[in-house]
């Protein structure tokens, strides 16, 4: 359902709100026991979730956020005070996970060491993005 965005904050808050569905997703996934876990979608869902944060921090700080699913451009466009505590390394192997791993033939299936390493790195930058956020008025 789109709504108008009334101001900043909203918008910091929608993104926040689709960044926690993907986190909660992929966890959830991970965790599951009762079924064939689906790594590519905790994947997609890891990476999604630090798009996601990534993008609720520059709009929190006045920053038109450009449609892109790369974690490193997005990278460059954060405040300081947040990128320095996000890892390039860890958002180039994310990367991948944004589009590529959604269509056969561009990359392998991952396993469950690299669901649970996509996972991991989405918590981080989750919580990084959390602390920033909660020193703002969001």
């Amino acid at each position: 359902m789109n709504r108008p965005h009334n101001d900043q904050n909203d918008l910091v808050m929608q993104w926040i709100d689709k960044a926690e569905h993907d986190y909660h997703a992929a966890l959830y996934l991970l965790e599951s026991a009762e079924h064939e876990v689906p790594y590519d979608v905790v994947c997609f869902h890891s990476q999604q979730c630090v798009e996601k944060y990534m993008k609720a921090a520059g709009v929190n700080e006045g920053m038109v956020i450009p449609r892109t699913h790369d974690l490193l451009e997005l990278l460059d466009l954060l405040p300081p005070s947040v990128r320095q505590s996000i890892l390039a390394n860890e958002c180039a192997e994310l990367n991948p996970y944004g589009i590529d791993i959604r269509y056969p033939g561009f990359m392998e299936g991952p396993a469950r060491e690299d669901a649970a390493r996509a996972l991991s790195i989405a918590n981080r930058v989750r919580t990084v993005c959390r602390v920033f956020l909660l020193k703002k008025p969001v």
